[in-house]
């Protein structure tokens, strides 16, 4: 039996039983198979850098572990992975031995064991100082990389290290020195008051950016190497090499939440004072960190980080919560690995390790062909997944995803389901690479790899399944919004005939509808109400309706600026809509091609003939050569408005001149904050950023 299916067997052991009723021999013999378990993931973890499970199993793994320990005191042993800190340290590096140890965190996995641990920590502080304590407690997002210690010698960068065990780690200096984020000496700052100290270790942790890993794994899998699981694998293995010119190549990050022994200056006498001051020496921190006096507070950050934490370009897999005051925490101490003082509140799981049960493909509306995994359903993040994205041949070759393979699969909130990679040495004998196929699975035509492209595509005008696809488009939310029409009804109205172009959607009769299955009177007079809506959409909405290749919503935004109608666009050459700036020829060419077929000069006039709005509307009207105050400007929208969608306010804003981000920076001009704005307008009044309400807006933009 392989190390997966152990694992597996083991987390299916810990779910049917009660670990207190477990008879001596019984727990013995499973914390045995336990920390054997839990150590050869440690070693594949830390050491080799390619795990075989996800860290939510392995959690999973080590907290059943714990509470045999904890309910059979007997059966703990002094070797035990619950009372070490981390992985061995490899004996190609050079050891250093920490001054201080480099503890765990504790963990906690709902909310009634963060506020338990809160409750131990009051209790704690009541014990020490005789009195009620309600401890203000800074919160801070828990980046998935790796733990180093930089020690700085009267300035100068001395000794970089990871945490290996937690007593000793690896001598990576000459790699941490390649770290563009990691300064190589500490600058004077007199006129804020710092001085060098003699002595510093800054704390903290190097990591790969999603963007930036996303790449590495790309050029690593194009060039028949190894790919990493997760940016946290790929930084400890990036700083974990011989050769400095390879972590030199890679582009690694650091943030700093900490420091070990310091001397010769005097520290700020609390956690959150701390970064403040790392910050102002040069040392790079985690921008979203809150101070919190109470539960409440910590919770909220903790839920809407969990919301949020795709919008971050880094991976963070919980929140680590810390009693602020250094004098509380050094009343409360520590456990045998792990300061009392602090928890990591872990979010939900977003990877899990299943079985692929097949590769189907799927033809999408421009044709494009896309595989799709059938997954032996699993259970991520409150989701039972049974289907996931494995975006193109490329990506499964490349990776060598076979059919039977265990895999492990992410998701991250809305986004589609993904297979991240292959477990390769739980791989059935006699398992064979997987193909593309060479006809498309709807229409039977030869399937075609354009020049440049990724994807394979079905050619034929003729396809169903494209058409479904293109129908469901149409309808979708994002384009003429259609209430009522979704994928099911698609496939319906297409099957059944009733609709063979995309003009006969605004031909339907209630007598059609009422021949259709599950339809009465009032789901029919419902869907007809939606389609009369859909015939007043902006024209934007109906040019990234069409399904034309390459433009999306704010192409189609674009281009509507510079064309009044799509008659006025089916007229332009490819060097008019490249006169355009943000389209390039990729997109002019795809536009020109498209209004070329004369069955799509057809479905604009038959749209037409149908009451469809094929002009521009006087809110797409371009923005006036005129500046205003909003030009040039950067603004940040969060939180709810009361009568703008968030939609509509980013095009007011940038018909005005302005632009618009997702993340608030010394260089955000405005905030605009509805209900419930979260830690965005927290980061706006820290930096000062002027905040506005929708009428503060509107004003700005001269709209009132």
């Amino acid at each position: 039996m392989n190390l997966v299916e152990a694992s597996h067997q083991a987390l299916a052991k810990l779910e049917s039983l009660d670990v207190g009723s477990l008879s001596d021999e019984q727990a013995a013999s499973l914390a045995a198979e336990l920390r054997a378990l839990v150590n050869e993931h440690n070693y594949r973890y830390y050491v080799l850098d390619d795990p075989v499970i996800t860290d939510p199993e392995y959690d999973r793994l080590f907290r059943g572990l714990e509470e045999i320990e904890a309910a059979h005191p007997e059966v703990v042993t002094p070797d035990s992975p619950t009372h070490r800190v981390g992985g061995q340290v490899l004996d190609r590096f050079e050891k250093v031995r920490h001054p201080v140890a480099m503890l765990s965190l504790s963990n906690a996995f709902d909310e009634s064991e963060f506020l338990a641990w809160y409750e131990r920590c009051r209790r704690g502080l009541k014990a020490q100082f005789g009195e009620d304590v309600q401890p203000v407690m800074t919160a801070e997002l828990k980046l998935d990389g790796i733990a180093v210690a930089i020690t700085y010698d009267h300035g100068k960068l001395a000794i970089g290290a990871t945490r290996g065990n937690g007593i000793e780690g690896e001598n990576i200096t000459q790699n941490v020195k390649t770290i563009p984020s990691i300064p190589l000496a500490i600058p004077v700052r007199e006129a804020e008051g710092l001085s060098v100290p003699e002595r510093l270790e800054v704390r903290g942790e190097i990591f790969f950016k999603k963007s930036e890993f996303a790449a590495l794994n790309e050029r690593a899998a194009a060039a028949g190497e190894k790919t990493y699981a997760n940016p946290r694998n790929a930084a400890a293995g990036s700083v974990r090499q011989l050769d400095p010119s390879i972590t030199a190549s890679r582009p690694l990050s650091f943030i700093a939440h900490g420091t070990g022994p310091v001397s010769g200056v005097a520290l700020p006498d609390g956690q959150y004072a701390l970064l403040q001051w790392l910050q102002a020496y040069g040392f790079p921190i985690e921008p979203n960190t809150k101070r919190c006096s109470t539960t409440e507070e910590v919770l909220a950050f903790y839920n809407h980080w969990n919301e949020h934490r795709e919008s971050l370009d880094y991976e963070i897999d919980g929140v680590v919560i810390k009693i602020d005051d250094f004098e509380q925490q050094r009343a409360l101490g520590f456990v045998s690995n792990a300061p009392r003082w602090a928890v990591a509140y872990k979010f939900p799981a977003q990877e899990a390790t299943t079985k692929l049960l097949d590769i189907l493909v799927n033809v999408g509306r421009t044709g494009a062909i896309k595989p799709e995994a059938k997954l032996e359903p699993v259970h991520i993040g409150g989701v039972t997944v049974s289907r996931a994205t494995l975006h193109n041949e490329d990506y499964i070759v490349n990776r060598d995803i076979r059919i039977g393979d265990m895999v492990i699969v992410k998701r991250a909130g809305d986004v589609i389901p993904q297979v991240i990679k292959p477990i390769v040495e739980a791989r059935e004998d006699g398992s064979k690479p997987w193909r593309m196929p060479t006809h498309c699975p709807a229409c039977g035509s030869e399937l075609v790899r354009l020049p440049g492209e990724a994807d394979y595509y079905c050619v034929s005008t003729d396809c169903p399944a494209q058409f479904i696809r293109l129908v469901e488009h149409f309808a979708s939310r994002g384009a003429m919004d259609i209430e009522g029409l979704g994928s099911k009804l698609a496939i319906t109205l297409v099957s059944e005939g009733l609709v063979r172009h995309l003009a006969d959607i605004y031909a339907l009769t209630e007598e059609d509808l009422l021949k259709l299955d599950n339809f009465g009177p009032k789901k029919a007079q419902n869907l007809l109400a939606g389609i009369e809506a859909a015939r007043h959409r902006p024209l934007s909405r109906l040019l990234y309706a069409l399904g034309i290749r390459h433009v999306g919503q704010t192409t189609a935004e674009i281009i509507v600026s510079h064309f009044d109608s799509l008659d006025a666009l089916s007229k332009a050459s490819i060097e008019d809509l490249e006169s355009i700036e943000g389209i390039g020829r990729v997109i002019a060419e795809s536009i020109v091609d498209w209004f070329r077929i004369e069955d799509n000069q057809e479905l604009i006039r038959a749209l037409e003939a149908n009451g469809v709005n094929t002009r521009r509307l006087p809110d797409e009207a371009p923005a006036a050569d005129a500046e205003t105050p909003a030009t040039g400007k950067t603004f940040v929208l969060t939180g709810t408005l009361p009568t703008l969608s968030r939609t509509e306010a980013e095009s007011l804003i940038k018909r005005a001149g302005g632009r618009v981000s997702s993340s608030v920076s010394r260089n955000t001009d405005f905030v605009v904050a509805g209900e419930s704005p979260g830690s965005k307008l927290d980061r706006a009044q820290e930096l000062g950023v002027p905040v506005l309400d929708e009428q503060g807006l509107r004003e700005l933009l001269q709209m009132e």
